[in-house]
């Protein structure tokens, strides 16, 4: 049994619904399938506390790893590797990021034309409120899960960000790093605008024709094609000169992350759409709804469960979940007893005087020993004076009548 009046079925049950519902729904759910109510405090109370105790076990995981070191699990073939953040609203008007690693398998169906696709399946996810250098030590026990450092090519695909480049550092510092392809056509798009006008003809013919250069042929042409901006033209020559300037520095500064044409021909992604469908599907979905505030200490206990949740995991998840629940319990009832009953103390040993001479009381002792020893009876098969036999008839024992 687990801790608490619920019964380990119905415990199950209130958890992952509270995973994928607010807490007064999930409180409804239950109520209506068990026709046992509960309320929506009681709900929030055993998730939070199933997803505490699931971070207890990824944490032990993290400290195993790092203690022991065991080989990884061989990973695919081919491996993408994303991350990205999405803000949660907290208390008090607080917002913070969530920050969340999508791991999954790249594969290459083909559509209905016969065409080959790429397409990353088997996706995993791993999120976490924390800082980067904490979230890319926490994340160490899913990318060892999914053989990230053994996997036979990895395509991390990603904003550019720092803290998304030192993930890849860390764990697979010789992965294929590329821009995500929306990225650079952002800053493309405020380059356009900035010269030839917002929602003008001319600045979306522009826009498509650097889109397509720099998806069939590389960065080459479309720095090129900056360069040569009108900028003389523009309705604010300053600021247009500004946005191709910042476009420029920002596409020169990852010329090695924008070699698209490369990344299709090796059959790998040129986006990230997985990790940002995650922040929708794993994050937003379930602690971004309206009205929602949520206690700083408390994200990181439900976004684990949405992990094993969206991750496909439930079952293996709950186990771990369970176990945890049961020591924690036995743990707590051990420490109620022992103050109860505390084990007594052991009674100090009486002191020994030290003896004053000890010569003299060693042969003191040996006289009074002689002196107790009887004299024997019997010499050699012959009676001796001590004898009963040699003694008066009024020294000798008396028997004791029966």
């Amino acid at each position: 049994m687990l801790p608490g009046s619920m019964s380990p079925r119905l415990l199950a049950r209130v958890v992952r619904s509270a995973s994928q519902l607010t807490f007064a729904k999930a409180a409804e759910e239950v109520t209506d399938y068990w026709g046992m109510w509960l309320d929506a405090e009681t709900v929030r109370r055993v998730a939070e506390a199933a997803g505490a105790a699931y971070l207890a076990v990824q944490d032990t995981e993290v400290a195993r790893l790092g203690r022991e070191r065991p080989a990884p699990p061989q990973g695919p073939p081919l491996l993408q590797v994303s991350a990205d953040g999405a803000f949660v609203p907290l208390r008090h008007g607080e917002w913070a990021e969530v920050k969340t690693l999508a791991i999954g398998t790249i594969t290459h169906p083909r559509n209905r034309a016969g065409e080959e696709e790429v397409r990353t399946t088997d996706l995993s996810y791993f999120s976490r409120l924390a800082e980067a250098g904490d979230f890319t030590h926490q994340a160490r026990g899913e990318v060892h899960r999914r053989g990230v450092q053994t996997a036979g090519l990895v395509a991390a695909v990603n904003d550019g960000s720092p803290w998304t480049q030192g993930i890849v550092d860390v764990y697979r510092p010789d992965a294929i790093r590329i821009l995500d392809f929306p990225h650079p056509l952002e800053h493309l798009t405020l380059a356009s605008q900035a010269t030839f006008g917002a929602g003008t003809l001319a600045a979306q013919t522009w826009w498509r024709k650097q889109a397509h250069d720099l998806k069939q042929e590389g960065p080459a042409p479309v720095l090129t094609a900056l360069r040569l901006l009108p900028i003389a033209g523009a309705a604010d020559p300053v600021a247009a000169a500004k946005a191709q300037q910042e476009t420029l520095g920002y596409l020169e500064a990852r010329l090695d992350e924008l070699r698209y044409p490369q990344f299709l021909a090796q059959g790998l992604p040129i986006g990230d759409g997985a990790v940002e469908s995650a922040n929708k599907l794993v994050v937003e979905a379930r602690l971004k709804g309206s009205g929602m505030r949520w206690e700083r200490g408390n994200v990181n206990p439900m976004v684990a469960l949405r992990n094993a949740l969206c991750s496909n995991r439930w079952a293996e998840a709950w186990a771990a979940i369970s176990a945890h629940l049961r020591h924690q319990d036995a743990q707590r009832r051990r420490s109620r007893w022992l103050q109860r009953h505390p084990p007594a103390a052991p009674l100090p040993a009486d002191p020994v005087p030290a003896p004053a001479n000890l010569p003299l009381l060693r042969s003191a002792a040996k006289k009074l020993r002689a002196r107790a020893k009887p004299a024997p009876c019997i010499v050699d098969g012959h009676p001796t004076k001590d004898h009963p036999w040699r003694q008066p008839l009024s020294h000798r024992p008396q028997r004791q009548a029966i």
